[in-house]
């Protein structure tokens, strides 16, 4: 590693540090909500279907992805300062590049650089912090993406109170913000040595542990989206992920752990939980939110302010309490009650609904991070950054277009539907855009037409569109109810292993 950036991690850990950390995390959650309170602008101003927007959504999480995990393998060796200067800046460049765009190419691009800066963030605060808390890595990892939803929360309200007036151009640019205070922070902070490199695990072994079917789950997304970038054929995605994982196999002979491997494959329906529902909530309740007299970005706003407050000061107790998996468990259960809710509230009730979500939703992603730094430390950046990566990589390329899929779809049966019944045209007349996503060919509405419609044709259609919104949210419902399923089947798994236990790294880099 750049011995100029990083020394042996300290007995008293850095606070500035950590809370330098935080801020970056901040940062992230900044451009997610800046986008997700804009989003509505872009169709009309751009002529963007659904599942445009759903794209754009997703490019915010493959690219993240993607160098979430390069920069994993090499990250013990050029230092955790470079990754932090070149997520400074790509969030600068993407911001210029988003509120200078002109259209889809231009949003696709820049919300794509935010993206990698993001996933340079997110690949040195995990292991910096696990390492800086190694006996407490699900309580301090939790407290640290208190970042997210803080960014999340603290733009909200700039967005929606302050800057309600001004274009959405600027209120993108607010991303700016926390960046500006990250860099400040951070700049001439060094960093500590992995707890892998100081115990001694190889590098050979760390790969080992993510193993060729990890490797497959990761590269067979990454191919995926960018086949759908490039045309390229799916025979010839599915001959490249397999050489890729092949390759892997050769260096390693490691097919990987098999409880790694099981978590991985859970983080696919986590993030589409988590994060593919919070990328279209402000869209998914605009018009209930609107008939009580507020945005729909307030109940997004709620839920992280929920989140915030829970992982920074309930976090630490109830791990204890529950252990991480049971503490997975519960959250699992909420979530499903509270998605189910939500499809169905009106009124006031939404944010009843809205609390039992955010609740539920509160501990997933970073207690699944504690969870893996827990019982792979031999996988070191690695393991613990290439889980999240595969939750950013489910959501940008299935999650996000699947729910913005599954409403254009509604819409066009419902319309259908509609014009049997009532001896109208609407299907005919305003669903005709040819478009294609990762899972086929469809038709779309015509933004263009639509916006010219006659008063009478837009309501009817706005009332199918909300119907078919509302649907979406009882349909990912069955993610948490799978995930809740498979805690319980790992909690029992690890009673029968004599209780769950952190994995501790010896000196000689053994269990």
């Amino acid at each position: 590693m750049n011995q100029t950036t990083t020394v042996n991690a300290p007995k008293a850990p850095d606070m500035g540090l950590f809370w330098g950390c935080v801020i970056a995390l901040v940062a992230t959650g900044f451009g997610f909500i800046a986008r997700v309170l804009t989003a509505n602008q872009w169709g009309p101003e751009f002529g963007l279907t659904e599942t445009q927007v759903g794209e754009i959504f997703g490019v915010g999480f493959w690219p993240l992805a993607i160098s979430l995990v390069l920069f994993s393998l090499i990250i013990d060796k050029v230092g955790y300062k470079v990754a932090m200067w070149f997520g400074l800046i790509c969030h600068t460049l993407s911001t210029i590049l988003i509120v200078t765009a002109s259209g889809y190419q231009g949003m696709y691009i820049g919300t794509f650089v935010l993206a990698l800066g993001s996933g340079c963030v997110e690949a040195y605060i995990n292991p910096v912090v696990a390492t800086m808390f190694d006996k407490d890595k699900s309580k301090w990892l939790n407290i640290l993406h208190a970042g997210w939803p803080g960014g999340m929360v603290f733009a909200g309200l700039i967005i929606l109170i302050l800057a309600s007036g001004m274009a959405w151009r600027i209120q993108i640019g607010l991303i700016l913000i926390p960046t500006l205070i990250y860099a400040v922070m951070l700049f001439n902070k060094r960093f500590p040595v992995n707890e892998r490199v100081a115990a001694g695990v190889s590098y050979k072994e760390m790969l080992e542990e993510v193993g060729a079917i990890g490797a497959l789950i990761i590269f067979a997304m990454v191919i995926r989206e960018l086949g759908r970038l490039f045309s390229i054929p799916d025979i010839a995605q599915l001959v490249l992920a397999l050489a890729a994982a092949g390759a892997f196999w050769f260096y390693t002979r490691s097919l990987g752990r098999p409880l790694y491997i099981f978590l991985l494959l859970l983080m696919t329906i986590l993030a589409t939980t988590e994060l593919g529902v919070d990328s279209w909530i402000t869209s998914l309740m605009e018009s209930e939110m609107s008939a009580i007299g507020l945005q729909a970005g307030w109940v997004l706003i709620y839920t992280s302010a929920i989140m915030m407050f829970l992982r920074l000061f309930a976090s630490g107790p109830l791990v204890k309490k529950l252990t991480p998996l049971g503490l997975l468990a519960v959250c699992a259960l909420l979530a499903a009650l509270g998605l189910i809710f939500l499809s169905k509230a009106a009124g006031f009730a939404i944010l009843l609904a809205a609390t039992l979500y955010g609740v539920g939703k509160t501990f997933f992603w970073p207690t699944t991070l504690g969870i893996v730094a827990e019982q792979f430390p031999k996988g070191g950046a690695l393991t613990l950054n290439a889980i999240a990566g595969v939750g950013m990589l489910a959501v940008g390329i299935v999650g996000n277009p699947f729910l913005g899929n599954f409403q254009d779809k509604q819409v066009d049966k419902q319309l259908m539907a509609y014009d049997q019944s009532n001896n109208t045209s609407y299907h005919s007349s305003y669903v005709t855009e040819p478009k294609r996503s990762v899972f086929g060919k469809y038709l779309g509405l015509d933004v263009e037409k639509v916006e010219n419609a006659p008063e009478e044709d837009k309501q009817v259609i706005t009332t199918v569109q909300n119907t078919a919104k509302k649907s979406a949210l009882s349909t990912v419902a069955i993610f948490p109810i799978i995930m809740f399923v498979c805690y319980i089947l790992l909690i029992f798994y690890f009673r029968g292993k004599g209780g769950y236990k952190q994995v501790e790294l010896g000196g000689d880099g053994g269990h």
